[in-house]
């Protein structure tokens, strides 16, 4: 039922931004954002209480990128954050969450086009929660941890440490987008400082309970967001290529862990199986053949370790890239970009079966978990074919084929032993996207 209302509410908004775009203005932008939302864990903070703990922090710290387009004075949009709340100690553990949500947004502007722009929007969309207690042990190597991995308890909603298609729930938000121009760039974009305040929203009770206790307000509380990002209004476009769009792309990168799966099978565990496989977002901006982006997308593989415990790696990558188009022939284009960014590496034993709350706080030791994190650079080339909606549409879908390499420029040990050899690879991506 959830999944139909949501259908129809797309359906219904989609139709209307494409209905306004043949009248008039057109102007697109992507942007980051860095933010405060609040969240009052009465529950959590209630056992804490009666352990004689402080309680954790009511705010949060919120990472975020989106994408949009005005038709008019209609805005549609997608946007991604990440929500990392503050390291709680609880006698020799750490309390500790994160959630990640995913938006399609759609508003409308009080002003007419110019340098100040107010918008108010409503978001719908789907989220991931991780919550977590894990005492930390230094000093500690693989074959070490993988004997006695159970140092506190990992629960989780939606795990998009085994796929990014994992994600789920139903989130929304309502809001108010207050931004103003800035003219500073020798190009035709322009740079735009964001402001954002608003309510997220958990709609469906109890719909966030992790062994018992429910999370639902990590999913809901005002927020503020400030941000900057680039902008490309229609009176400045100047060739029939210049553009920002959004891609969806899904792929696969051709590694395997060997190394983990040796000290895997040497411990007892089953080997994690196949390649990595990947789902995420490029937004991709061009300027008389000049490109600029970012790429955000997640590398997971899971499975079941032994009867215990079930096992995932995962690696979220986010590039800054830069390039050209190389070829642009009859709705035909090659380009080549260079990425440099960061990669991390997680991996996670979780065990089947744990004690609910209260009783988990007082004996937590289930699962254990390895991460580690760097600096990641790729060469990457792209074949696209574009297929423009309408004749007067400038609203073109793009198909396209991705390839290229990442080089991890560190070590990225897990447990003394190095995970390089499976961040370095070469990749295949396919992705469908949108290009105002």
């Amino acid at each position: 039922m959830r999944t139909i209302v949501v259908i129809f509410i797309l359906v219904c908004f989609g139709g209307e931004a494409f209905a306004q775009e043949t009248r008039g203005y057109q102007r697109t932008s992507f942007n980051v954002y860095y933010g405060t939302s609040g969240a009052n864990l009465q529950g959590l903070n209630k056992l804490l209480e009666n352990h004689g703990q402080p309680p954790m922090p009511n705010s949060y710290n919120s990472y975020g990128l989106s994408y949009q387009t005005r038709f008019n004075d209609f805005i549609i949009g997608a946007e991604l954050y990440q929500n990392n709340g503050v390291e709680t100690p609880f006698y020799d553990y750490a309390l500790d969450y994160r959630t990640t949500r995913a938006f399609i947004n759609f508003g409308y502007s009080f002003t007419e086009e110019g340098k100040f722009h107010l918008i108010h929007y409503m978001s719908i969309g789907m989220g991931y929660l991780n919550v977590e207690m894990l005492e930390e042990r230094e000093g500690e190597n693989l074959d070490q941890f993988l004997a006695d991995p159970a140092h506190g308890f990992i629960l989780r909603r939606n795990d998009i440490n085994k796929g990014s298609q994992f994600m789920g729930g139903f989130l929304t938000e309502i809001g108010f987008e207050l931004g103003y121009d800035l003219n500073i760039l020798p190009s035709e974009e322009v740079i735009s400082m964001i402001a954002k305040v608003g309510y997220s929203f958990n709609p469906f009770e109890d719909s966030w309970n992790l062994n018992g206790l429910t999370f639902d307000n990590l999913q809901s509380g005002a927020f503020v967001r400030l941000g900057a990002g680039i902008s490309l209004p229609e009176k400045n476009y100047f060739y029939r290529d210049a553009s920002l769009g959004i891609h969806l792309i899904y792929g696969a990168h051709f590694t395997k862990p060997n190394d983990l799966n040796a000290h895997l099978k040497n411990n007892g565990y089953k080997p994690l199986k196949g390649i990595p496989k990947n789902l995420g977002l490029k937004l991709l901006g061009e300027n008389r053949g000049f490109l600029y982006g970012i790429d955000l997308y997640n590398l997971n593989m899971s499975g079941e370790a032994n009867q215990d415990y079930d096992q995932s790696l995962s690696s979220l990558r986010i590039y800054g890239n830069l390039g050209a188009k190389l070829i642009d022939i009859y709705n035909w284009e090659v380009g080549a970009l260079g990425g440099l960014g960061y990669g991390n590496v997680r991996y996670s034993l979780i065990h089947k079966r744990k004690l609910d709350f209260p009783d988990l706080i007082d004996l937590p030791d289930y699962d254990g978990e390895l991460r580690n994190g760097g600096m990641m650079a790729k060469p990457e080339i792209y074949l696209s074919r574009v297929f423009p909606l309408a004749k007067r549409s400038k609203v073109a879908l793009v198909a396209s084929v991705y390839g290229g390499v990442e080089i991890p420029l560190g070590s990225y040990e897990l447990g003394a032993v190095s995970m390089s050899q499976y961040m370095s690879n070469p990749y295949l991506q396919v992705g469908v996207g949108i290009r105002p």
